[in-house]
């Protein structure tokens, strides 16, 4: 009789088990790869969705005897990553260069007028010139002169036969040098006499060549009208678009007016642009203004709480600034474009405002100014005091690029606690000619990924795109695998540099939402986190080399909302 007994509890213990009401959620994904990059890495089978948020992780079994879901998918081992996070873009610029004449890839500067006039055919009014009292600028930027036979500064020459009465400004790939003609060099203003600090004009025994370097750029595109409101839409949109295609949720936008930011504000608001952008505030007056008195702002979407700096140009344009002689230019350093008193000034205010300092530094003395400006008392070769460096660390300030790094300054980086932001697929775009710029000595201490990382505990991963390709698995081969997307040089590219699969990982995730200030909501997967996550057919983890740069973005996701699917 009480075996009888037990038996019968036991069936109703099943049946009510079976009866048992299910929990309510938006999404359940089950049978998958889920990478959580939570502190172990865990890995799970199924997750939960509810309110844009996630619920849960855990096994298959357990996720679907515990949820019922507006939509259950099936996933058949695809592999799941947080969504990726760009450390460093121009976003809003890469969109509006979706407009403009695209010079990337060309291999001459024939190419570069060619392309220029089918651009100016299709997207100027005929005849070119003075259209109703408005000169229509002819805009481009991609060109690189390493990529030529001839590996010199193109000449304003024959731009000026093409369009004597339109202006035309065409910037290199890194955005740091610029080709003009001479009726853009009329507008701005700028003669052979013209003398500027931080940049350069390019003469040659005829004077003015129409390359202008770093602040001198600034002449041209300050007089350039601005895009109206519906062309930053339409921009935005695009390379949102790319972007969630791409698996990207988050972009860090390096350089932006409060006008811009209004706009994004807008648009996000409004649940036209979704995608979450961490801006960094261009150096300018009315930035300071507006935000130093209002403080920072932060939505969901939105948040804005950095200043971007610019310490020098670029090595591709020679303007980054040395401690010793260019390889290939004796007598020259490059230069920096402010004094090391305006960084020290306005790390002291951003310090008291709560607000993050972001600096471009490419070259050895930019990256040792910054150091010396992010302290605060002048640095002697020792490691900083334990309080100052704690203080260092709640602010998270970050080296934006860090391409060369001399090594007695690896030390600082940690004794302050910097962030080197930096972008891998810089390297394998600069070694087949960085060795020239810099000799064989200095080359080592250049793009040295492992390196920063020792020394800083994390680094975070971007591209710059539009200056490298928006894709992050791109990023992911070149960090780990240091080869470009053609997989040269075989031997790897300074191998002892590359990043772990993990470390990779962690700099396009975690690490990143951390130097946002953001680690709480996003960069893992995680049981109350944002649902912002991406869905793989290649399980980067793992994969052979040559599987990398084949691998497909499925789905990305956005607090839990399927935002891209290829058709």
């Amino acid at each position: 009789m009480l075996k009888h007994c037990f038996s019968f509890l036991a069936l109703l213990f099943f049946i009510s088990c079976k009866n048992k009401i299910k929990e309510k959620a938006d999404l359940v994904l089950y049978n998958a790869v889920i990478y959580s990059v939570d502190s172990s890495f865990t890995i799970y089978q199924a997750l939960a969705v509810k309110d844009g948020k996630i619920i849960e992780l855990n096994t298959n079994d357990n996720i679907l005897e515990k949820y019922d879901a507006k939509e259950i998918d099936d996933l058949e081992g695809k592999f799941i990553f947080p969504g990726f996070i760009d450390s460093h873009c121009h976003f809003l610029n890469y969109g509006l260069g979706l407009q403009r004449a695209n010079l990337v890839g060309t291999k001459s500067f024939e190419e570069v007028l060619e392309k220029v006039k089918d651009f100016s055919k299709k997207n100027l009014p005929s005849p070119l010139g003075e259209v109703t009292g408005l000169r229509p600028w002819i805009i481009g930027r991609g060109w690189d002169q390493n990529d030529w036979a001839t590996k010199e500064y193109p000449n304003k020459a024959k731009l000026d036969l093409l369009f004597p009465n339109t202006p035309v400004i065409l910037k290199r790939i890194d955005g740091h040098a610029a080709l003009v003609n001479s009726a853009a060099l009329k507008l701005a203003g700028i003669t052979n006499d013209s003398k500027i600090s931080g940049g350069d004009f390019i003469k040659d025994k005829n004077g003015l060549t129409g390359i202008l370097i770093d602040n001198a750029v600034d002449l041209v595109e300050k007089i350039i009208p601005p895009p109206t409101k519906e062309q930053m839409k339409a921009a935005l949109l695009m390379a949102q678009n790319n972007c969630f295609a791409a698996g990207l949720t988050t972009v860090d936008d390096a350089g932006l007016m409060k006008s811009d930011v209004d706009v994004i504000d807008e648009l996000q608001k409004k649940g036209e642009l979704k995608m979450r952008i961490y801006a960094m505030l261009s150096d300018s007056a009315p930035n300071y203004k507006y935000y130093f008195a209002n403080g920072i702002y932060k939505t969901d979407k939105l948040n804005v709480r950095s200043f971007k700096f610019y310490a020098d140009g670029s090595l591709g344009s020679r303007g980054a600034c040395l401690l010793e002689d260019y390889s290939d230019k004796p007598n020259s350093k490059g230069f920096l474009l402010n004094t090391q008193k305006h960084f020290e000034k306005l790390s002291d205010k951003l310090d008291v405002k709560g607000f993050q300092m972001n600096t471009h530094c490419i070259g050895d003395s930019a990256v040792r100014m910054i150091l010396y400006s992010f302290a605060a008392y002048p640095l002697k070769y020792g490691n900083p005091n334990g309080a100052f460096a704690e203080m260092s660390k709640n602010r998270r300030w970050r080296i934006e690029h860090a391409q060369i790094v001399n090594r007695n300054d690896l030390s600082y980086i940690k004794g302050l606690s910097v962030i080197p932001s930096i972008q891998p697929t810089h390297a394998t775009s600069d070694m087949y000619w960085a060795e020239e710029r810099l000799g064989k000595e200095r080359i080592k201490f250049a793009y040295a990924y492992k390196d920063l990382l020792d020394a800083a505990g994390i680094v975070v991963l971007g591209t710059d795109f539009p200056v490298e390709d928006i894709s992050p698995i791109k990023t992911f081969y070149a960090a780990v695998f240091r080869k470009d997307a053609k997989g040269f040089p075989e031997e790897r590219f300074q191998p002892e540099n590359a990043l772990s699969r993990t470390e990779t990982i962690r700099g396009m995730t975690i690490w990143g939402a951390y130097a946002n200030f953001e680690e709480e909501e996003k960069g893992s997967l995680e049981k109350g986190k944002f649902a912002d996550f991406i869905i793989l057919d290649t399980d980067l983890m793992k994969c052979e080399e040559n599987k990398v740069l084949k691998t497909s973005v499925l789905s990305t996701y956005l607090n839990g909302e399927l935002v891209y699917k290829p058709d």
